[in-house]
């Protein structure tokens, strides 16, 4: 006697579910990832006629219009100015220190700057400047 035999259906896997799930978590994590943004100063450069083009020092002092001072990514107030640049002295002796003031600052902030340097015995001191446009530099 013959028994019939039952036909299975083959097996399958459906991916389009385990897709969908996969895209979901990437849309999920692109858009939940937060990305670090550098934060930039708008500064007013003075503007220099003569004023060459140098290498970037990797110790940079900026001046604000308001008189608040940043040493690389450090938001320093006029008291922490000393010690913060007496940290970096070693690295501003041998490479020089780039002083990048706002046209609108006090002039007491920037000789501040440059008082603090000559007293840790930095000598290679630049001021950044803008270049300066052909309108302005015909006017005697």
């Amino acid at each position: 006697m013959r028994v019939p035999r039952t036909r299975r259906e083959p097996v399958e896997v459906n991916l389009t579910p385990l897709i969908d799930v996969v895209f979901l978590l990437l849309i999920f994590f692109m858009v939940s990832t937060t990305f670090e943004t550098r934060q930039a100063l708008e500064l007013e450069l003075p503007e220099s006629e003569t004023g060459v083009a140098a290498e970037v020092s990797p110790v940079t002092v900026v001046v604000t219009a308001s008189g608040d001072y940043r040493l690389g990514e450090r938001d320093l107030a006029p008291g922490e100015l000393a010690s913060a640049l007496a940290a970096e002295a070693e690295r501003a002796r041998e490479q020089g220190l780039v002083v990048e003031a706002d046209g609108r600052a006090a002039h007491a902030a920037v000789v501040r700057v440059l008082d603090r340097a000559g007293a840790l015995g930095i000598r290679q001191v630049r001021i950044a400047t803008a270049e300066a446009t052909s309108t302005e530099a015909e006017t005697p």
